[in-house]
């Protein structure tokens, strides 16, 4: 669609700008120095692998404490600023306002002005503050501390983003920003009180500015800060930013910093090292003793996610944080984590599909049991690949959905990252949803620009009968069709079916995965903006204007994926659902949910991967005088800790 948005909804409102780079990043020092390191990992109980996380979380003081530091760096940059503070599942624990704070922030638009989706818009400044802090705070663990700039770096169309990486493929989490999204069915809401993980008004964030807390070295939450009016990104690494949200957010960690060991610039993605920070704590003021009281400024309330007051944040792992440890009867594997609903309820308990008037053979609970927990085995073995100390376990979160897109069970590692658990969910239902003969009807049903996407991709393909069925599309294969040039990263080739031209790309606007959600999002925003703080006015408890399945929602409650990590479910030639992972390197997921679903069929011999002959590598694209074919999965070479194998997945 043409034209810019502006979405005057008469509060503050929000927009993104593209700003430089660079890759200096802190050791400590300063005002900052001497975080501890994460908590040495006691002896895990008998049978287990895996320690839980310390039970910490942010007090009401703690909150206060961020928020005068910040305000404090704020004011002697002459900067207004507008600060949130999340805890680890994404309670928004106050959003306080500095005297001439902007009210909106910008997202930059099409590169060639013709702007689509929330390209160009304005949106409130208080919206952007708080999806910086969920980023910050979802993207970190224990083992690994990740920031905006981070998030900036891994989903851009080059990977690392710069004037002299173009040709090379796309970040590794290329559209994980549309998840979180205000619409997901996962995600709490406001009104659901202090039980996660909680929804993010933007999805996450790419704009610097947000960064992870930690208390006594344990991961607690997060620090989101917009002040200089623009929620954009950093697209060249090669150069170090001045950035005045950055800094005034930095000195809000000072006390909660990141342990050192763990932060992402010791971390490396492909050879590349990750970019936690441009600024320094050696560069901020002395924000040290700053009180909140007297702190010139206000708590502001934002519908849907606080009402102008601090609150304490939960502790993770524990039952009214909505993220705990399964007991016998919920899951067999002493590790798992589920989610529940503070009652002491699994919000998303074992069970068969839903689907019995739609397919021969739905899949059954012990099925269901079967294939979560030969993926959870995969992944207690594996290496990890964003996690420090090196030879740590992967930790990832586990989804399995029916052909409807019902969830027939979820499971988490003890301190898998939070935002892997919506993302985990989005890939199964998208792996499941390509694969089906529905899609394409489904798609043509929708409103808005979706509709577009069918015939672009069978014109793409070659297929008139492309989304029917046919073919079983991972989310891989679905990502190959999802970039601004196909293959992935060249330049001078046409884009992907499901992605917009690069004249017209950026990471605010990718293509069907964004126009997907467009009105839950304008929605939304016009909630956030309004006057009404009634939850029935907000947008939907579920993503897209796919039509409804039986009275349970669309397929896509959540919204799609674009990156790795999940495939269909077939038994014998029929689909019966997905599984999807998320947590960890993109390899490392793609093989927990493709090996855990073949152990699966192994165990159960009655269902697994999609027969080879119908898998999406089989498909061969002519584009550009080139034949390319598309990828399915792609495992990790010597991916276990026990085991010295290569090529673990060929063959299967």
């Amino acid at each position: 669609m043409g034209g810019g948005w502006k979405f005057l909804f008469g509060a503050p409102l929000l927009v993104l700008s593209a700003c430089g780079g660079g890759d200096s990043a802190p050791a400590g020092g300063g005002t900052g120095s001497g975080p501890p390191d994460p908590p040495s990992p006691t002896s895990p109980p008998s049978g287990q692998l895996f320690s839980f996380p310390a039970t910490e979380s942010l007090s009401a003081a703690d909150v206060q404490t961020v928020i005068a530091q910040a305000a404090a760096q704020a004011n002697a940059q002459g900067d207004g600023a507008v600060i949130s503070v999340v805890d680890r599942v994404g309670n928004v624990l106050a959003v306080f306002q500095t005297p001439n704070a902007p009210m909106t922030a910008a997202i930059p638009g099409a590169p060639n002005g013709d702007n689509a989706d929330i390209q160009g818009a304005d949106v409130p400044a208080t919206t952007a503050a708080i999806a910086k802090a969920v980023t910050g705070a979802y993207l970190s663990s224990g083992g690994n501390a990740f920031s905006t700039r981070v998030a900036s770096q891994i989903v851009q169309e080059h990977f690392p983003p710069s004037p002299t990486t173009i040709g090379l493929e796309s970040g590794p989490l290329f559209g994980v920003q549309f998840s979180q999204l205000p619409c997901s069915d996962l995600s709490a809401r406001f009104v659901d009180g202090m039980i996660g993980p909680q929804r993010s008004p933007l999805g996450l964030s790419a704009d610097a500015g947000g960064f992870p807390l930690y208390k006594n070295g344990v991961m607690v939450g997060g620090i989101g800060v917009m002040a200089d009016g623009i929620y954009g990104l950093d697209d060249n690494v090669l150069d170090v930013d001045v950035d005045a949200d950055e800094s005034i957010a930095l000195a809000g960690t000072v006390g909660f910093e990141a342990p050192v060991s763990i932060r992402a610039n010791r971390i490396l993605v492909d050879g590349s090292s990750l970019r936690y920070t441009d600024a320094t704590y050696e560069g901020l003021s002395d924000v040290s003793g700053a009180s909140f009281t007297g702190t010139a400024g206000a708590l502001v309330a934002v519908n849907g996610y606080t009402n102008a007051v601090i609150r304490a944040g939960t502790a993770y792992g524990t039952e009214v944080s909505g993220m705990r440890p399964s007991t016998a009867a919920e899951f067999s594997n002493p590790d798992a984590y589920v989610l529940t609903d503070g009652a002491g309820n699994n919000r998303f308990p074992l069970r068969g599909g839903t689907d019995g008037a739609d397919i021969g053979s739905p899949i059954t609970q012990d099925e269901a049991a079967a294939i979560l927990e030969e993926a959870f085995a995969v992944m207690s073995r594996a290496r990890a690949q964003i996690r420090r100390p090196l030879d740590s376990r992967a930790q990832v979160s586990i989804s399995l959905v029916d052909t409807r897109g019902r969830i027939l069970g979820i499971v988490r590692s003890p301190d898998a990252p939070i935002f892997g658990t919506d993302v985990s969910l989005q890939k199964a239902r998208t792996a499941n949803f390509f694969s089906g003969a529905f899609a394409a009807n489904e798609m043509l049903a929708a409103q808005g620009e979706v509709p577009v996407y069918v015939q672009r991709v069978r014109t793409f393909l070659n297929d008139p009968n492309a989304l029917t069925g046919a073919f079983a599309f991972a989310d891989r294969s679905g990502g190959n069709l999802s970039r601004p040039f196909f293959p992935d990263g060249e330049v001078g080739t046409p884009p992907g079916p499901l992605s917009r031209p690069i004249e017209q790309f950026n990471p605010f606007s990718t293509g069907l995965q964004s126009a997907l959600v467009l009105t839950n999002i304008v929605e939304h925003l016009t909630f956030v903006g309004g006057t009404s703080m009634n939850d029935a006015d907000d947008t939907n408890r579920g993503c897209s204007t796919l039509p409804n399945i039986a009275g349970q929602g669309t397929r896509l409650d959540n919204g799609i994926q674009i990156f790795p990590g999940s495939v269909p479910v077939y038994r014998g030639n029929e689909l019966v659902g997905g599984i999807g992972v998320s947590g960890d390197g993109i390899d490392q997921d793609d093989m927990i949910s493709f090996l855990g679903l073949h152990n699966a069929g192994l165990r159960t011999g009655t269902l697994g991967n999609a027969p080879m002959d119908i898998r999406a590598d089989r498909i061969v694209v002519t584009s550009n005088g080139r034949q390319t074919r598309l990828r399915y999965i792609n495992c990790p070479f010597a991916p276990f800790l026990d085991d010295p194998a290569q090529n673990v997945c060929e063959g299967l």
